[in-house]
């Protein structure tokens, strides 16, 4: 289905995750250094289900933390996750000094995400003539993640999850941008590879794309998804805009 596009649009707002930018390792929670400091035959000889259950465990502990304001703050909780994930796979044998030596290299490490190949060309491009977002769930050290890759200055605006005490699809996330970039809901598109967050952003009035990169949740919601265009890299938006 497709959706026809104000054309008074003056700018965009984008998700981070699996939009703009993926974990190096494939995994959100096991940073480039990872296996450095847990002994990679052990940890892959666990069963799936419990390694899981293991990250699980944690990450239920660092959603609890509504207000995670700067990197200092971002490493004390990490630091946590990691002791809970350790608690929960003795066989690992995990000592103090890995635990916070993979804190350090998840909070620190600014090579932890990797951008899209089409990203790195069209976001300069866009910014050209939109005011562009990141409406993120996430944490502070994103930022430095996008400052890293040269990224950061095309961004007018920069909204984090843990910054503001909640997640998307609470309006305050979006309506933050929308105050920052100085522009109505109308004047603004929203992408997000979450159907919900979407639908939040489609009640303030901006008009959404859900971004799905892998072919399979593609067609699925092409053929399922009656409420925004769907849509699978940003250059397909920057065709639609034109």
């Amino acid at each position: 289905m497709k959706f026809k596009v104000n054309n008074n649009i003056k700018a965009i707002l984008i998700d981070s995750g699996r939009v703009l930018n993926e974990p190096t390792t494939g995994h959100w929670f096991i940073p480039p250094n990872f296996f450095k400091y847990v002994d990679e035959k052990k940890f892959k000889a666990i069963n799936k289900k419990l390694r899981n259950n293991a990250f699980n465990r944690a990450s239920n502990y660092i959603s609890q933390q509504k207000y995670i304001i700067n990197e200092e703050e971002e490493f004390i909780h990490f630091l946590e996750y990691y002791k809970i994930f350790a608690n929960e796979l003795p066989q690992l044998k995990l000592r103090d000094d890995q635990i916070k030596a993979i804190t350090e290299d998840l909070v620190y490490n600014y090579n932890k995400y990797e951008f899209y190949k089409e990203v790195i060309d069209i976001i300069p491009e866009l910014c050209k003539k939109y005011k562009l977002a990141v409406v993120s769930d996430s944490w502070p050290s994103l930022e430095n993640v996008f400052k890293k890759s040269g990224l950061r200055d095309y961004f007018s605006s920069f909204i984090i999850s843990s910054v503001k005490g909640i997640t998307k699809p609470n309006e305050l996330m979006y309506k933050t941008a929308l105050s920052e970039l100085n522009v109505s809901p109308h004047e603004a598109i929203f992408i997000d590879d979450n159907i919900e967050n979407c639908d939040g952003a489609k009640k303030l009035g901006i008009q959404s794309f859900l971004l799905c990169r892998d072919w399979k949740s593609y067609f699925h919601n092409r053929i399922t998804c009656k409420s925004h265009d769907v849509i699978q890299n940003l250059n397909e938006i920057k065709k639609i805009l034109k």
